[in-house]
């Protein structure tokens, strides 16, 4: 497909936010790309890959999210209607920002579907489903095929195992320390009252 997709997904966006997001290398072959990532070569711009679509995604959830504590941040420093007057301006002001940010939000999460809906689309041909790879809670495992070996990776493999068990050990026997020092606190305050 055409180098357009990630076009499509600002295509709800404002002029200037379009441009801000290509500056900051969201759009296709931009030297300003995040993480230090050379341009694509004139040759890919035919034929987008499918990690870039997903480095694309990984900005847009980032955007998604800073978005959402905008959002959260303005409805945190609006006060509550409890007896005071707030002049008509501020609220409008706020109202106005809540709203710009949602049809922005909107819009982001339209992007993150085209994106989504293109790389499924192109790793359609891929021999393992993302449920192989990453499995549900409480859904079987598939066994999977794993190559020998040398003896000295299984050693240390069963001694980062068993670090691993010796520490969550340790967390248990901590939360249960602190579970019961909250306990007795908390019995405290109450026969304090």
């Amino acid at each position: 497909m055409s180098a357009s997709l990630p076009q499509k997904g600002l295509a709800g966006m404002p002029p200037q936010q379009q441009q801000s997001h290509m500056a900051a290398g969201g759009g296709p072959g931009q030297p300003g790309q995040p993480g230090g990532a050379p341009p694509p070569p004139q040759g890919a711009l035919r034929e987008i890959s499918p990690v870039f679509l997903c480095r694309i995604g990984q900005e847009t959830v980032q955007d998604i999210v800073t978005r959402t504590m905008e959002i959260f941040q303005i409805t945190r420093a609006t006060q509550l209607p409890n007896g005071v007057t707030q002049s008509q301006a501020v609220y409008q002001d706020r109202f106005g920002k809540l709203q710009e940010h949602l049809r922005q939000l909107a819009l982001l999460f339209r992007k993150l579907r085209l994106l989504y809906e293109r790389c499924v689309e192109m790793t359609s041909d891929l021999q393992e489903g993302p449920t192989e790879l990453v499995p549900y809670v409480g859904e079987e495992m598939t066994n999977v095929r794993v190559e020998p070996c040398s003896p000295a990776v299984n050693q240390e493999r069963q001694e980062v195992l068993e670090k691993v068990r010796q520490k969550n050990q340790e967390m248990k026997i901590l939360m249960d320390q602190m579970r019961n020092l909250l306990w007795d606190v908390n019995a405290m305050l109450t026969l304090r009252k």
